[in-house]
């Protein structure tokens, strides 16, 4: 009581933000005012020279979409659908919480979306997807959305989300709090402090959040701290560490006028991150190598079981660490030549405890994936004017218990001035994780070790895509794509027995995204985006037909923002895809 008391007096202040800066900073600051309007929902489209695309989502978005989370800060992104349970904290086990890009990510074990913090995995590796809550947004300087598959960046996904770490770059001190309550008895703090002194600089900070819930049994609560510190050791030699733990929970409330003992409990995650990245910039080479170790927990309290009057408690731990190097040479006009390799090591066991006194163990496996990658990439003309940038690589992995792959791309962009046009293709590559290892020696052992004759899931992605802006009024981006998806792995039941995994099951998605900004005048931003899916099969879930989303900024009295934004999704297939021959999703 005393502590709610304390906190409630705190949060009245509704939401605060508190920037101090040196004395010496002050006095860099322009003498005329300049107001600077930001776009809303998304910082904007972003297309590398290897025709890959992405989306980012700047801090001042996640300000202004008042994002506690990863699937709130995504929540209004073309192309991007959420599910929840939960007002604060995303439900990890069942069908809670996830995120789905352009209609992949649904399936449970298993999914075609991973996540990642400053380039490295962090997901359960028991079960081989993200658990939303081990992706504290406290420290987030941005968030990128690759909704395709991108060799030249990332591996064993066929789309991912990244979030990229705050760190001080300019000279000086800042200090932020921020205060808020809301419905639901829900409470909301975070701090972060930053400093930066000639080569050194340091970035630290935490936030906590808890609500009661919309519902009964809706409750959550997520805890985090990070940190990171630099140094500069010559213009051309940097190194970073990085170190974040998080601590949440968050509760099922079930099924509206549903039974209560069809709950599935509680679910709470862990998570312990170390990273540490040493750069290099010169004129012709640029690129860093990036150590990494991370451990977690995903918990998995008082779920319903076959038996009746029989809960469960399942215990999953993970442990994921590895190196990842990249390099650029540009040893010629125009040119480049980008080079690297993955090594990563993942491992992860469970326990299992039930209300009647049994317990069970899986005692765990481990995979590990070295991937080096080469692509080239060459600039005709001039940007400024007209330009053609053809580009070309490969990865190729190598995994410790499947056969080996290569993961091919090309692309072309074509600009003049203001506009510019983007072709590419690429090929996804995701091999069966820990999930076909537990299900196959403890879930159903009847399937043996037909896990050991699967092969990776392939998803051959095609784009074109036009992106225009005219002066600061207005820019527009536009995008086709079609996705062919094979291999995908399943269950096979009897009859004839015994049950199998195969790769049998094949997809396509196919569709276009467009976002707009106008800027109608130095006070307003307004945004639209428009996503089309054609799924097929047609009851792939989470892939609506039509979804819009929008929102705008609008500074009024000089030192007041209006922040707003909407969506309207389409009916759509929910609920997990299931890997099992001839399953159809009908909710």
């Amino acid at each position: 009581m005393f502590k709610r008391l304390i906190l409630t007096l705190l949060f009245c202040l509704c939401s605060i933000n508190f920037v101090f800066c040196d004395e010496e900073e002050d006095k860099k600051k322009p003498s005329e005012e300049v107001i600077v309007i930001g776009n809303p929902v998304i910082e904007g489209n972003v297309v590398d020279n290897y025709a890959g695309q992405k989306t980012v989502i700047s801090e001042e978005q996640l300000d202004e979409l008042n994002a506690q989370d990863i699937g709130t800060s995504l929540r209004r992104t073309p192309g991007v659908n959420i599910s929840r349970y939960n007002p604060v904290g995303s439900f990890g086990g069942g069908e809670g919480g996830g995120v789905f890009i352009r209609g992949m990510g649904s399936s449970r074990p298993g999914s075609e979306i991973k996540t990642f913090i400053d380039g490295v995995p962090m997901y359960m590796s028991v079960w081989n997807h993200p658990l939303l809550d081990l992706m504290s947004i406290d420290s987030a300087s941005s968030i990128e959305v690759y909704k395709s598959p991108q060799p030249q960046h990332f591996s064993n996904a066929f789309g991912i989300v990244n979030i990229k770490t705050k760190r001080m770059r300019t000279e000086g001190f800042q200090t932020k709090v921020k205060l808020a309550t809301g419905s639901y008895h829900t409470y909301i703090g975070n701090f972060e402090h930053g400093g930066k002194v000639e080569k050194f600089d340091y970035y630290f900070g935490g936030g906590y959040r808890e609500s009661d819930g919309h519902r009964i049994d809706s409750d959550g609560r997520m805890e985090s701290l990070y940190g990171k510190v630099g140094y500069e050791f010559t213009d051309n030699w940097d190194l970073s560490l990085f170190s974040m733990a998080s601590d949440t929970f968050a509760k099922d409330p079930g099924e509206v006028n549903g039974d209560p003992e069809e709950k599935e409990g509680i679910y709470r995650t862990r998570s312990l991150m170390a990273q540490g990245t040493l750069v290099n910039r010169y004129d012709f080479i640029e690129g860093e190598i990036k150590f990494y170790i991370n451990k977690g927990e995903g918990d998995w309290f008082d779920q319903p079981t076959s038996t009746p009057g029989v809960r469960e408690d399942l215990f999953n731990d993970f442990l994921y660490y590895g190196i990842k190097a990249k390099q650029a040479f540009h040893l010629w006009q125009g040119g480049e030549i980008l080079t690297g390799f993955d090594w990563d090591y993942t491992e992860g066991d469970y326990d299992i405890k039930y209300s009647n006194n049994v317990n069970d163990r899986w005692e765990g496996h481990d995979f590990t994936i070295i991937s080096p990658y080469l692509a080239i990439s060459q600039l005709f003309g001039d940007k400024d004017s007209f330009h053609v940038i053809p580009s070309i690589g490969t990865r190729f992995y190598d995994n410790s218990d499947f056969e080996d792959e290569w993961s091919p791309h090309g692309g072309l962009l074509m600009g003049y001035k203001e506009t510019e046009l983007h072709f590419g293709y690429s090929r996804g590559i995701i091999y069966p994780g820990l999930e076909v290892v537990v299900m196959s020696e403890e879930i159903i052992p009847m399937l043996k070790e037909s896990w050991k004759e699967l092969e990776a899931e392939r998803l051959d992605h095609y784009e074109a895509g036009i992106s225009h802006s005219f002066r600061d009024f207005f820019s527009l981006d536009i995008t086709f794509f079609y996705d062919d998806g094979k291999d995908r792995y399943i269950l096979i039941p009897p009859p004839p027995p015994p049950p199998v995994y195969e790769n049998v099951e094949d997809y396509t998605l196919k569709g276009i995204e467009t976002t707009i900004n106008v800027f109608p005048c130095d006070y307003l931003s307004l945004f639209g985006g428009y996503t089309y899916i054609d799924p097929d099969p047609e009851d792939l879930p989470y892939a609506p037909e039509n979804t819009f989303s929008s929102g705008l900024n609008f500074m009024f009295f000089k030192s007041f923002m209006l922040s707003l934004d909407a969506e309207y999704i389409d009916n759509m297939y929910v609920y997990s895809q299931a890997r099992k021959k001839e399953t159809e999703n009908t909710i």
